[in-house]
């Protein structure tokens, strides 16, 4: 299988700094990889303002635009696509152009936050907490307009490792009826029955799942270098356990993701060297 990588060297998705040095960070990692770093073109000047609550929509939108493209033909090409980050906001071109490509997927959510905020119920602004109800087709209708056809299905979504949800997010997700297995039921049930469930809904009547690994799933005490951390998560060890199951599905996989890396606040590139074996697991099993 042939082997693309797309890094998405821009964090203007979130009003603090860094996640646009992960990609550029990673890929010297991965030197024997077909690897495409895509940059925003400039110069931006970031918005920061806190009233502001479409923050660089525009800037993002002509951004997204060029990763969809850029992905969606290096997919039909017969490549599989990884998209690194940057932030979580370029999961919007990397799941649906794999949903314009296969016409019905499912999507896998690796995440300590849902991202499922709309601009009606954001309390921030910052777009990489709206990209999964802009790939389920809730509202957001403006962060994907240069999608063409479906949007993926609610019912094929499931996010793992969730703990910290907004109220009215939260609301969002009930009513687009979206499962979340919270890092608390992970722990409860066990890594192993929460993945079988999470695949049996992504697979269910699809042609395959798009899984996108958030690194701040992981607890910042093992992964300090991500933007916006969250107490009580998985264990470094969770998450490669996680992934491994992930890997073995690579024949159900249709592109993937690992984003949210930001060196600034890394810590003896810990992050860092989580992020490059989350992706050999993969990179290995799809060879």
């Amino acid at each position: 299988m042939n082997i693309k990588v797309i890094g998405a060297a821009s964090d203007l998705g979130v009003s603090r700094d860094g996640t646009s040095l992960g990609p550029e960070t990673i890929r010297t990692h991965l030197s024997d990889i077909d690897y495409e770093l895509i940059r925003p073109e400039g110069p931006i000047t970031k918005s920061r303002d806190k009233n502001d609550l479409r923050k660089n929509e525009k800037e993002i939108c002509a951004y997204s635009k060029v990763l969809y493209d850029t992905m969606l033909e290096s997919k039909k090409e017969g490549n599989f696509t990884i998209l690194t980050g940057g932030d979580h906001t370029y999961a919007i071109s990397s799941a649906l152009s794999s949903q314009a490509l296969k016409k019905k997927i499912g999507v896998m959510w690796i995440d300590a936050h849902t991202d499922f905020n709309t601009f009606r119920t954001t309390e921030t602004g910052n777009i990489h907490g709206l990209p999964l109800a802009c790939i389920a087709g809730y509202e957001c209708e403006e962060l994907r307009t240069f999608h063409e056809g479906e949007t993926v299905s609610p019912a094929n979504i499931c996010v793992v490792g969730a703990r910290s949800i907004d109220r009215e997010e939260r609301e969002n997700l009930k009513d687009a009826g979206v499962r979340v297995f919270s890092t608390d039921e992970v722990h409860e049930r066990g890594i192993e029955t929460v993945m079988k469930e999470a695949f049996e809904i992504c697979l269910n009547g699809t042609e395959g799942v798009h899984v996108s690994f958030d690194l701040d799933v992981i607890d910042p005490q093992d992964a300090p270098g991500v933007t916006v951390p969250e107490c009580c998560g998985i264990s470094r060890d969770e998450a490669f356990e996680i992934n491994g199951i992930v890997a073995s599905h690579i024949n159900d996989l249709v592109s993937y993701d690992v984003v949210e890396l930001n060196p600034l606040n890394d810590k003896e590139h810990k992050t860092e060297d989580i992020a490059v074996k989350l992706l050999s697991q993969v990179i290995e099993a799809a060879k």
